[in-house]
């Protein structure tokens, strides 16, 4: 029953008090006294009365304590500190958990000033925090450290109103909680992103980070050397600077790394704004949202253009003569043996020719080994310049060179026939005049017009042989039939008989 309905219950009753007492003073007004059964009915009505009252008051009693009850779940056990601080900051009030985040008796909260708890390199931005407060009006936050009686210190989320009280003075309603271990957990991901940056901005390498269909959103500083500011990157499609041949590659690659959220390495090229072409190889990884779904892509490339050359400087040195930057013996091997893999498959012959220059040495004797090189520069040209591209041509040492011919024809004649055109073609190429430069140490170049001959050695092959080394034994032994015949001269040797 709200306080106007009592209010009213209360006038009518002494209304109806007051009436009766006028109806009982009345002259000719009999004693109610008189008839006892009235007297006891009246009793009992005015007992029955009373029973009632005191029923509705326990049950006003009730809900009272259930209101207190509710009062204290919600206020006293409330998961945040509730504070009421009066106009000088003093605490008024204070929930329990107020007191157990601040590791004060509740009832030694009261009075304390609430800056006691505000620690010391806080104060600051407390001040500046209650100047908003009382300034301004509406609900005011911030985050800043709190210092427990024992001395550690907690990071809360401060929440606080300005209400006026009864005697006009202001009141304040304050709120907080204990976020250490969000801000512990932000502070790692500062540290984290810091510790990231400071890897990508200093590495050599490329870091990129793209969405899910390529764009850029974020690339390292080394990108510098490749497009100038990498400002300017943000948005832009990381396929677009690939090389055309290897671009729909790299695409599809990518695709599988955002479908199945494994990334693999990939080799390809990077042509740059002045057309140079740089080699790059690449290895992506995903992240992923809560939902385990791919959201973007990481990207760390290397740019291997200067191992790739060293790469290939080695191979020429492995297998190229340093010189002529002919095929060695090594490669020429390894080309001899596809070569007889081949004939096996085709049942086409091959030949094998053996060259043997035949006036080098008085060469060597007359102007020194350097112009016996360049000679020998000569030579390798020539013998390329003759043959087809499927053909190869390799110094075995000295001035001597071997020249290999696949897949001639099945007929044997018909092979002999060919393989006889493209020898009598580098006979007569290596017989014309070497025109050599010399250059003497302080003097003017010199010219020397020289004539050098070979003697070639041929010795077909077909898929009934049995070795390397018995094809060449062959091919030698006709040479050395052309050196004994008078040098400058072609010699055969039939494929082994089966």
């Amino acid at each position: 029953m709200n306080n106007s309905a009592d209010t009213q219950k209360q006038k009518k009753l002494r209304d109806r008090a007051e009436a009766n007492l006028a109806y009982q003073n009345q002259p000719d007004r009999q004693p109610v006294g008189n008839d006892p059964r009235q007297l006891l009915h009246d009793l009992h009505v005015h007992q029955a009365e009373l029973e009632m009252q005191n029923e509705e008051l326990r049950r006003a009693q009730a809900e009272l304590e259930d209101s207190r009850m509710l009062y204290r779940d919600l206020y006293d056990l409330a998961p945040i500190g509730y504070c009421t601080l009066d106009d000088e900051g003093l605490i008024v009030q204070a929930n329990l958990t107020a007191a157990t985040l601040l590791g004060v008796a509740r009832e030694a909260l009261v009075k304390q000033p609430i800056r006691r708890f505000i620690a010391k390199e806080e104060q600051d931005t407390f001040h500046f925090y209650n100047q908003q407060l009382i300034s301004t009006e509406g609900l005011h936050t911030c985050d800043l450290r709190m210092v427990k009686s024992c001395g550690s210190t907690f990071w809360v989320r401060l929440s606080s109103v300005c209400e006026a009280s009864p005697g006009n003075k202001p009141v304040y309603r304050l709120t907080f909680g204990d976020i250490t271990e969000s801000k512990n957990l932000e502070e790692a991901l500062r540290d984290q992103k810091s510790f990231f940056h400071l890897i990508a901005e200093n590495l050599s390498d490329f870091i990129a980070v793209l969405d899910t269909e390529g764009s850029r959103l974020y690339n390292s500083p080394s990108y510098e050397q490749f497009f100038g500011n990498v400002s300017d990157l943000q948005g832009t499609n990381s396929f677009a600077e690939i090389h055309p041949d290897d671009r729909e590659r790299v695409k599809q690659v990518f695709m599988e790394t955002v479908r199945s959220g494994q990334g693999r390495q990939i080799y390809y090229r990077f042509v740059l704004a002045d057309g140079s072409i740089r080699d790059m190889e690449s290895r992506g990884s995903v992240i992923k949202d809560r939902d385990g779904q791919v959201v973007r892509v990481v990207v760390v490339s290397h740019d291997i253009t200067e191992r790739n050359r060293l790469l290939e400087k080695l191979h020429q040195m492995a297998f190229h003569d340093p010189l002529t930057q002919l095929p060695n013996r090594r490669l020429f091997g390894d080309r001899l043996s596809q070569a007889m893999a081949a004939s096996t498959r085709s049942s086409c012959y091959g030949a094998l020719m053996f060259l043997d220059l035949d006036s080098f040495k008085p060469l060597n004797d007359a102007y020194g080994h350097d112009v016996g090189d360049l000679l020998l520069i000569q030579v390798a040209e020539r013998l390329k310049g003759c043959v087809r591209e499927i053909d190869t041509v390799a110094r075995f040492g000295g001035d001597e060179f071997v020249v290999m011919l696949g897949q001639l024809d099945m007929d044997e004649a018909e092979s002999i026939s060919q393989a006889g055109s493209i020898a009598e073609k580098l006979r007569v190429a290596l017989a014309e005049p070497y025109i050599l430069n010399i250059a003497h140490a302080g003097e003017v170049e010199s010219v020397v017009s020289y004539r050098c001959t070979a003697s070639i050695g041929v010795a077909l092959f077909n898929h009934q042989e049995t070795s390397q080394g018995a094809i060449l034994k062959r091919a030698d032994a006709a040479m050395y039939q052309a050196k004994h015949g008078g040098c400058n001269q072609v010699r055969f040797c039939r494929a082994q008989a089966a």
